[in-house]
């Protein structure tokens, strides 16, 4: 075991060797921000039964705005989100979810949101890591954050995680991570905040309107080199809690595989892919 340092006691201040004032040391390609309007994005179908129980758990202070965009809802979403005083958003029908989450966004960027906070209202994802996540993106150390569900399997599984979604979970990160050169726990959480500029940077309005928006947001990331990391958040799956069903879960595996073979051939340049095209704003 080796010698702990010695502590230097000066009046009533200690002082430790190596924790001073000196300026602390730049982390090469790290920049710090200040965040100044920092708005939570809510993409919603059906989530009368969670919303409030989400909301509720926001730490105070920590975000300016809650928008909730809903998808032609059937249930009393909007109505709620009305009542919690929250801004609301609403699709004349309903247009899928990748379709929401660019409402969700384009509606944060009007508003000047400078960091954003993208969390599915059905109270699945722990709204109490948004200040950790903030952190990693105001220090500069990351640009994108997505929340991890899975620190260890048995967590996972105690949490309510369908087995067949955790194998599959675990297939598609693990291929996700060696095609992108990342090493995330989980690809697939309806947790993620991003700053500004990755919004600005990445055209996410030429991505699906389907569950496979998120595999092409986080690749569109990579390709535009984006630092990506994750923070770990509770598991909980239950009945009223928002989940695609199996034969949906198939189709998005597919989808998610289709995704990285496009990335694979585009970084190769064998064929440039739109997908990964810089926004006409940033040309």
């Amino acid at each position: 075991m080796s010698e702990r340092a010695p502590t230097t006691v000066v009046g009533q201040e200690t002082h430790h060797p190596g924790f001073g004032k000196e300026a602390p040391v730049e982390m090469k390609g790290t920049v710090e921000r200040e965040f100044e309007n920092v708005v939570v994005v809510m993409p919603a179908y059906n989530a009368e039964l969670t919303l409030e129980r989400t909301l509720r758990d926001i730490p105070r202070g920590s975000v300016n705005e809650v928008i909730l965009t809903d998808d032609a809802s059937t249930d009393r979403t909007v109505e709620i989100a009305r009542k919690l005083g929250i801004t609301v958003l609403r699709h004349p029908r309903n247009l899928g979810y990748g379709a929401n989450q660019k409402t969700c966004y384009d509606a944060a960027l009007e508003r000047g949101a400078d960091a954003i906070i993208m969390i599915h209202p059905d109270y699945q994802y722990d709204p109490r890591v948004i200040p950790f996540a903030l952190g990693f993106l105001s220090t500069g150390i990351c640009d994108v954050i997505i929340g991890s569900r899975i620190r260890t399997r048995r967590e996972a599984l105690q949490g309510g995680m369908p087995l067949y979604k955790y194998i599959s979970n675990r297939f598609l990160t693990i291929t996700e991570n060696f095609v992108l050169g990342q090493n995330l726990g989980d690809f697939h959480s309806g947790f993620r905040a991003f700053t500004r500029e990755v919004l600005e940077s990445i055209d996410y309005h030429r991505n699906s309107d389907d569950f496979v928006f998120d595999t092409e947001f986080l690749a569109q990331a990579v390709v535009a080199g984006f630092r990506v990391g994750d923070v770990p958040i509770p598991t909980r799956y239950f009945a009223e809690a928002s989940s695609i069903n199996f034969r949906r879960s198939v189709k998005y595996g597919i989808q998610t595989l289709g995704v990285m073979l496009k990335y694979i051939v585009h970084t190769a340049r064998i064929h440039q892919c739109e997908l990964f095209a810089t926004p006409p704003r940033q040309r």
